[in-house]
Parts: structure tokens; sequence; C-alpha cells
């Protein structure tokens, strides 16, 4: 992957090279014994922080069909070297409004005023540490990876920071210093390699992209932040079936305890309610659970007490 891969694009939704089609037909070799799905990403990806609550949604209704696979893959290695004047990135503080941008479409809140105070010079870092916690435990590494992006997004920390990362790594009931610093060692990066070979073996170019892969080698590839749509209809395109089964969403105070933290925007998507109604249904569904609702830039979240 190259520095390239930080450049994001709105109407797009993909942080990277776009492609002409957002939803391709592609056939690999390897055999399947059911459907895979690999979702490329990068912990520093605004495109893929938009994308979450989509995704999760996706994977709490339909991840009965799928087993899933995060593979990292490597937004921005170092900034030495790289310039994009036409698309107005040159340095690290121009990638600030575009944050902002994306922030504002996707009502995920973004800070991005770390560009500008304090630049992350790599992402290689918290995806190293990532792979370390994913050879140990895959659904801890996942919640790693949110944890990083609420720091990062909205909290305005600089994941690429070892206190940042030892922080985050300990309050997910790991020892962050040790993880940290096996990261830095030669497995971190060898472990990072493997997700870049795999990327590219899969023919991924920008972030977020969703490959699906079924048991006759066949299947899709989803560029950018999608409709659940979308997806659904790959899911389909991939089982050869013209409806599929989902699976009720969860109860919110269910989803809640599991996940700590929730914003306006990820619970709007999983019950199909509107913003305005957020409250009321917050205090409906969560009457007998310990929690609060706060408000950061512009946008209600809550988190269990």
């Amino acid at each position: 992957m190259t520095n390239n891969n930080l450049i994001c694009d709105l109407e797009t939704g993909v942080c990277g090279v776009s492609e002409d089609n957002e939803m391709q037909v592609i056939d690999f070799d390897q055999k399947r014994k059911s459907i895979n799905l690999y979702y490329v990403t990068d912990p520093i990806c605004s495109h893929c922080w938009a994308l979450e609550p989509i995704l999760r949604r996706f994977v709490e209704q339909y991840g009965h069909y799928i087993n899933f696979h995060t593979i990292m893959g490597g937004l921005l290695e170092k900034w030495a070297g790289f310039a994009d004047v036409s698309n107005g990135i040159s340095r690290p503080s121009d990638v600030a409004g575009h944050w902002r941008e994306v922030g504002e479409q996707s009502r995920m809140p973004i800070d991005g005023t770390l560009w500008l105070e304090n630049p992350i010079q790599s992402s290689y870092p918290p995806s190293k540490v990532f792979k370390v916690i994913q050879q140990q435990n895959e659904d801890l590494a996942n919640i790693f990876l949110r944890r990083a992006r609420e720091a990062v997004f909205v909290f305005n920390q600089n994941i690429a920071e070892k206190s940042v990362l030892i922080e985050i790594v300990n309050n997910i009931g790991l020892d962050g210093e040790k993880v940290i610093k096996e990261a830095e060692l030669s497995i971190g990066q060898r472990l990072l390699s493997e997700d870049f070979a795999l990327a590219s073996q899969l023919g991924v170019k920008g972030f977020p992209s969703i490959i699906m892969l079924n048991k006759e080698n066949k299947g899709v590839k989803i560029v950018g932040s999608r409709t659940l749509e979308s997806y659904i209809a790959g899911l389909k395109q991939v089982l050869h079936l013209d409806e599929l089964q989902p699976k009720q969403q969860p109860a919110l105070f269910s989803l809640l305890e599991k996940e700590k933290l929730l914003f306006s925007k990820e619970i709007e998507v999983m019950y199909d309610i509107e913003q305005k109604d957020i409250n009321v249904f917050a205090e409906k569904e969560l009457s007998t659970t310990a929690y609060d609702a706060k408000e950061i830039l512009g946008e209600t979240y809550f988190v269990m007490k």
C-alpha cells in the first residue's frame, strides 16, 4: 500500500484509489468452506468510521451467513515524500478539513483538529497492535479497533503514540505495555505485511473494501462506504439466493452493554428510527439500564455507567 491511500473522496466513500464500479463480480481460486467476508480497513480511515453503523447492523442481522475477517490495509506508512496537490493534501494539516466533512456528512462525530495540533505520522503502529491482539483473540482485536477509532476520531487522541495505545489496550483487559512491545518487534511488521499481501491478492486499492467469497470461489467486492442494501444485495449474489433470513436486531440494552458506547447515528441505523426520536427511544429501551446520555461535536451518544 502507498501513502496515496490517505486520499479520501466524499462522493465515492473511498479512502484510497477509487474504482469505476462500487460492486464488482470477482473470482478466486482458493477453496472456501462457506462465505468468507474480508473487511479491509485501517484505524484512521474516516470512511471506515462512517461505515460503522451500517456494518454493525449488517453483521448483527446477517452474520450467521458469513465468517468475518478484518484485514489491515495500510492507509499511511509515513508522510515523507507524500504530496497530492490536486486534492489539496500535501501535509497533515490538510486532512483536518476533510475529516470534518466526512463527520458532518455521516454524522459519526469526527473532531479532526488532531491533524493541526499533534498529527499522526503513521497508521502502522495501531495496525500492528491490532494484528498482535488478533493473533490471540479476534473479538478483542475488533474491540481494540473500535476503541482506537473512538479515541482518534471523536476524542482527538493520537493513536500512533505508544502511551495512547497502552491505555487503550489496558482498558480492554490486556497488558498494554506487553502488547505494544510485541507489536514493535518483527512479528508486528510480518503480520501486517501478510495482511497487505492478502489485500493485494483480493484486488483492494481503497478502504473500506468488503469482499465476500462463497464455496465456489466466487464473490463480490464492494468498495467504499455503502448502504445496508448494497451489502445485503452482495450477500444474496454470493449465496445465489433471492431472499435472506435476517436475525432480529438485538435489544438496545444488550447492544449498549456489549459496545459500551453508541452514537445516535448508530442507534438510528440499527433500529430504523429518526434522529428526533432518539432520546424517547433510548429512555424507553434503556429504562432499567444504568447509562448516561452525553453530547460531543453536536451529536448525542450513550455510554454504560
